[in-house]
């Protein structure tokens, strides 16, 4: 029973970080139908925003600032960036291509992925960077009750991830830039003939998504301490299978989908092996997507006649 909550505990972690990741897939394909398979890097590139700034602040063994200020600049800094980094993609990559076949942006999602982790190789070469995640916040310390054991780090990641979903659950369904984005996704073109900016908000889309990767990005590096150019890769498509598995373009689903998909892995590799952990994930989109196409929460599309 130990051994089963504590995997429970390695599946939330997981899934909350591609719970962010998939909210970013969702909403940009809710809003232009589009596949951004350069979500992916923005997260990678959080992740190293992230440990520019542990590295700027001393690294994590003599850091010149206190854990408690450090941590929260580092997913400031990660989120700020990675969304800025996601409106400059929508603005050079994506909205020139807006009225193009829906082929050309997904072609061009596919080359500022390849782009951005080209970019990252040579700015930071291959090496392997680390959180060092122990020296900062002590993995021995945490909660303990019964056979549930989970680490500070496990806990701020897990409640991080819930604060944010909420925060945007709220901002898509109580804001008015929240109401402006659902008009957006249901007609576009009405929208914009009822007087919303529509590019503006697109951009906000981008940023919003762009800013929950970026905080993933951290959460990860937290976690596994491990930062790499390709790490982007593999995550964007667990978020993306995430997305698919809850129905792509629906929030709550996206919430959902990235959460059983991390607990998926989280006791493949543990009851089978972490060979398998990919194969598990990519059944049960395939499965899913058998069963039914639209997503355990999305709605087949309505089509025209």
């Amino acid at each position: 029973m130990e051994f089963f909550v504590q995997q429970l505990v390695n599946g939330l972690t997981l899934g909350s970080v591609y719970a962010l990741i998939a909210l970013g897939y969702s909403m940009v394909y809710g809003i232009l139908k589009l596949l951004n398979f350069a979500h992916g890097e923005v997260y990678m590139v959080g992740a190293f925003i992230g440990y520019g700034v542990l590295t700027m602040a001393g690294g994590a063994a003599d850091p010149v600032l206190p854990a408690a200020v450090l941590v929260p600049l580092m997913f400031l800094a990660a989120m700020i960036g990675s969304g800025l980094l996601g409106v400059a993609i929508e603005r050079f990559a994506y909205r020139p291509l807006r009225d193009a076949p829906r082929i050309a942006p997904l072609i061009s999602a596919v080359g500022v992925s390849f782009f951005l982790q080209a970019a990252a190789l040579l700015l930071f070469t291959a090496r392997i960077r680390n959180y060092d995640t122990p020296e900062l916040i002590p993995f021995s310390v945490g909660v303990e009750v019964g056979p549930l054991r989970i680490s500070l780090v496990r806990i701020l990641v897990i409640v991080t991830a819930v604060v944010l979903m909420v925060a945007l659950t709220l901002l898509v369904s109580r804001t008015r830039l929240g109401k402006a984005m659902r008009a957006t996704a249901y007609d576009r073109e009405a929208a914009a003939m009822m007087g919303i900016d529509t590019d503006r908000v697109i951009a906000a889309t981008f940023f919003i998504g762009s800013v929950l990767a970026g905080a993933a990005g951290v959460m990860i590096g937290l976690v596994f301490s491990r930062v790499f150019h390709f790490m982007g890769f593999l995550a964007g498509l667990k978020g993306f299978t995430a997305a698919v598995v809850g129905g792509i373009g629906n929030i709550p689903g996206a919430m959902v989908g990235g959460l059983l998909i991390g607990l998926a892995e989280a006791y493949a590799a543990a009851y089978l092996s972490s060979r398998f952990s990919e194969l598990v994930v990519f059944t049960i989109l395939i499965g899913v997507m058998l069963v039914r196409p639209s997503g355990l929460f999305g709605t087949p599309a309505l089509q025209k006649v």
